[in-house]
Formats: structure tokens, sequence, C-alpha cells
């Protein structure tokens, strides 16, 4: 008989832990959002506009590295595999990576929209379910592990 993965928070919602949790992760959301939210238009400016995927590529591997390491480090304070903790947690991107190769491209040929302001409407979308991921599933602790 197979095991069921267990997707409740590492911190039942409520207590003092999950408050100070939900507010690193908003402040690290906001460095990383910051981050690629700038890296993607300084390489647009850089590369051109025609090399917009170029530069989409590049802010996607230093933003996902960037996120990484702040999320493991400060706000779910996991002592888990590195290894496979990258690995659940790159997961989440790589669906999140592949929608925005399809729609990016989309907007900015098919929409004419910018593609600067394509990126950043695409990035607002993809925090909403970023939390629920990385707490339920990329860093939960093992059963009976403490939690901050």
């Amino acid at each position: 008989m197979t095991a069921t993965p267990d997707l409740r928070p590492a911190e039942a919602p409520g207590q003092a832990g999950d408050r100070r949790r939900s507010l690193r992760f908003l402040i690290v959301g906001g460095i990383n959002t910051a981050f690629g939210l700038s890296v993607f238009p300084a390489l647009v400016w850089l590369l051109g506009q025609r090399h917009y995927l170029v530069a989409l590529a590049i802010s996607q591997v230093t933003s996902l590295l960037l996120a990484f390491t702040l999320h493991k480090l400060f706000v779910f304070r996991s002592h888990g595999r590195l290894l496979v903790e990258f690995v659940r947690f790159a997961s989440f991107y790589v669906g999140v990576y592949a929608v925005n190769w399809a729609m990016l491209p989309f907007l900015v040929e098919v929409a004419h929209v910018p593609p600067i302001f394509a990126q950043w409407g695409f990035a607002a979308v993809v925090l909403v379910g970023s939390y629920f991921w990385h707490s339920r599933v990329t860093f939960r602790p093992a059963s009976g592990a403490p939690t901050d």
C-alpha cells in the first residue's frame, strides 16, 4: 500500500510561527520579484527587444537560484536535503516557466504587449500559487520534525 504525501502546511494556520513565516515569505517574494523584474528589462535593454526570450531564459535561471536560496534559508529555515528540496522547488517553476514560454510570445507577437509589461503581468499571477506550493510541497518538514 502506498502512503499518501502529507500536504499540510509546515505550521498550523493561525500560529505565531505561521504569521512570521508568511511575513518572511512576503519579504523574500518582494526581493525576488524586484530582482527578476529588474533583471529581465535590463537584459532586454542589453540584448535588444528581438532577444526577449534569451533575456527570459537568463532571468529565470538566476531568479530560480536566488529564490531557492532565500526560501530555504530565510523563509522556511529548512534543514532538509538540498537536492530533494531543490527538485521540489524547481518542479513548481518548470510548470510556471512552460506556461511563461507559451504566453510571453503570444502576448508580445500576437497581442502586441511590450515584453517587459507582459512579463510583469505574468509574474503577478505566479505569486498567488507559490506560497501554497512551497509551504506544502517544497519545504514541508518530515513527519515529527520541529518547525519554527
